[in-house]
C-alpha cells in the first residue's frame, strides 16, 4: 500500500506543460560531466551482477553502464526515441511518461535491478513510481537513483528545488519508505561536492522478500 505524506504544491513545476513536447527535442548529451558518468559507471560495475536483467528508468542518450562485465536484459524506458536509439547499452527501448502514468509495463519480478540516474527530481508521482519499481524488481533486486545538482529547473519539482543535496537523499529516502517494499537503504557519495567535476551522489535499496 501507497501511503504518500505529501501535497500536491510540492510537486508543482514552473513549467507544467506537455511533458511530450518538453522531451520531444533530443538532446543527445550526457547529463553530467565525464568525470561524474565514470565515478557512476564504476558503481554500477561493483553493484550489478554479471548476466542481470536491468531497468534503466528515464533512460536516454547515455546508461552510465561500465563496458564489463556483460549483462543481460538491458531495457531503457525514456521519453524520446531518438535518444534511445542512440544509446548502444540499450537491448530494448520503450516510450513512457511516468508523471502520466506511474504504473511500469512490465510483469512482476521482471528485473535484477533498476536504476534511474540524475532524473528522480522530474517525477511529479515518485512515490507511486517507486512501488511499482518494486513490483517489477525481483525479491533482493536493487533500486539505484543517482542525483546531481544539475537539472532543467523549469521542470523539477518544487520539493526538490527547494533543497539541497542532503535533503535530496533524505527526500529519496522518505519516497522509497512511503513507497514500500524496500529495505537496506544506503548513501553514497560517488563524486564530493568540493571535486571539480559535478557532484554525484546515490541513494539504493533493495526490495524485500
Amino acid at each position: 500500500m501507497v501511503q504518500n505524506e505529501f501535497q500536491a504544491e510540492h510537486f508543482a513545476r514552473e513549467d507544467g506543460g506537455d511533458d511530450e513536447m518538453f522531451y520531444g527535442v533530443a538532446r543527445l548529451v550526457k547529463h553530467i560531466d565525464e568525470a561524474a558518468s565514470a565515478a557512476l559507471a564504476e558503481y554500477y560495475a561493483r553493484a550489478l551482477p554479471p548476466g542481470s536483467d536491468i531497468l534503466d528508468l528515464m533512460s536516454s542518450y547515455a546508461s552510465h553502464l561500465p563496458p564489463v562485465p556483460a549483462f543481460g536484459r538491458v531495457v531503457g524506458l525514456g521519453m524520446n526515441m531518438a535518444e534511445l536509439e542512440a544509446n548502444p547499452q540499450l537491448g530494448e527501448r520503450l516510450i513512457h511518461n511516468l508523471n502520466s502514468n506511474p504504473t511500469l509495463p512490465f510483469a512482476d519480478n521482471s528485473f535484477d535491478s533498476c536504476v534511474l540516474a540524475v532524473s528522480a527530481q522530474y517525477l511529479i508521482r515518485p512515490v507511486e513510481v517507486f512501488a511499482d519499481v518494486a513490483r517489477v524488481l525481483k525479491p533482493g533486486g536493487l533500486f539505484a537513483i543517482s542525483f546531481s545538482n544539475r537539472m532543467f529547473p523549469t521542470k523539477a519539482v518544487a520539493i526538490w528545488r527547494s533543497m539541497g543535496d542532503a535533503d535530496h537523499a533524505r527526500l529519496l529516502e522518505i519516497y522509497l519508505r512511503n513507497a514500500g517494499g524496500y529495505a537496506e537503504l544506503n548513501f553514497e557519495i560517488l563524486m564530493p561536492a568540493e571535486s571539480k567535476s559535478d557532484p554525484l551522489y546515490l541513494v539504493s535499496a533493495r526490495r524485500t522478500a
